[in-house]
């Protein structure tokens, strides 16, 4: 197959290597099994003008995108509908989409997995028509991002840890928002803390990604949390995986939501794929079946099929 890697220097763990040596290892590993490759590294900035212009060459089979959630959400986003393979390289801070599919959480183990690898179809979700691989979240969830985004952090460990300070001072001081969700026939009307549309519905008994890639379903989560104490259990049940047992969330799923959100503020924020993006007052949520073809291990494609 024909390889076109496109490597965000300034994205998750790709900014701690040596990036020469990776990439070395990276084209040794791939022509050994005699694929072929190209490989741009390229700054933050020029991601997506980078991948539009792989993504619509003929001579690509496979676009194997490096860096964070907004790098692999990019690459995604450009090759919904097309016949070309995304490769994820997890150099992510979670990596949860990747996770669902199967690649190993190593970059070295992810390009050896890609040599042998299969191309299968999965779902993607939009939002108003922007895709999205994993999650699109209101409320506390972007509150916890925005106030990340106010401390530094150089590292993976350094972003996690600004996660936890986020995330706690958004548990103490919860907000709620007044919104209406209209899932197929059904109209709820609800003040939540927070509320989680995903890319399929997350598995059990491990972090927050789906099992199948391919189900066919959103998986729509609402907080019913509302003090300290509770949103800190939530929090915890999440990070188990808890889900189905949790009493502090609603879970729906449907194949298309809509979400209204009944505030006077004009700058609300949702996260999407974890980067911030403008709220509008109503959202459109849609899950289309086998819109992406991805490229994974082919042990995962066998225990898929087990």
């Amino acid at each position: 197959m024909r390889f076109a890697a496109v490597l965000n220097q300034e994205g998750g763990t790709l900014r701690t290597i040596d990036l020469s040596a990776f990439t070395d290892r990276m084209r040794q590993t791939l022509e050994a099994a005699g694929h072929c490759i190209d490989i741009e590294i390229v700054a933050g900035k020029d991601i997506v003008a980078t991948l539009d212009r792989i993504a619509s060459r003929h001579s690509v089979d496979i676009v194997l995108a490096g860096g964070g959630d907004g790098t692999i959400s990019a690459a995604a986003a450009r090759l919904m509908g097309r016949k070309k393979a995304l490769a994820i390289l997890p150099a992510g801070t979670m990596n949860l989409f990747a996770r669902g599919l199967g690649v190993p959480q190593t970059l070295d183990a992810a390009v050896k997995s890609f040599a042998d690898g299969e191309v299968i179809a999965v779902d993607i979700a939009t939002a108003n028509g922007q895709p999205f691989v994993h999650q699109f979240s209101i409320g506390m969830h972007a509150r916890m991002v925005q106030l990340r985004q106010t401390m530094e952090f150089g590292s993976r460990l350094g972003k996690m840890r600004a996660s936890v300070k986020a995330a706690w001072a958004a548990i103490n001081n919860p907000s709620a928002m007044k919104v209406t969700l209209i899932i197929g026939e059904a109209e709820i009307v609800t003040r939540t803390i927070g509320i989680g549309i995903t890319n399929n519905l997350f598995g059990e008994g491990h972090l927050p990604y789906a099992d199948n890639p391919a189900g066919g379903v959103l998986g729509i989560y609402v907080t019913v949390a509302r003090r300290r104490g509770e949103l800190v259990r939530f929090l915890f049940d999440v990070a188990r995986g808890k889900w189905r047992n949790s009493e502090h969330v609603e879970i729906h799923q449907a194949d298309r939501v809509v979400l209204k959100v009944h505030s006077a503020a004009k700058k609300l924020r949702a996260v999407m794929d974890g980067e911030l993006v403008r709220l509008e007052s109503k959202t459109t949520i849609e899950i289309h079946p086998g819109a992406l073809n991805v490229l994974v291990p082919a042990h995962a494609v066998q225990a898929k099929a087990a």
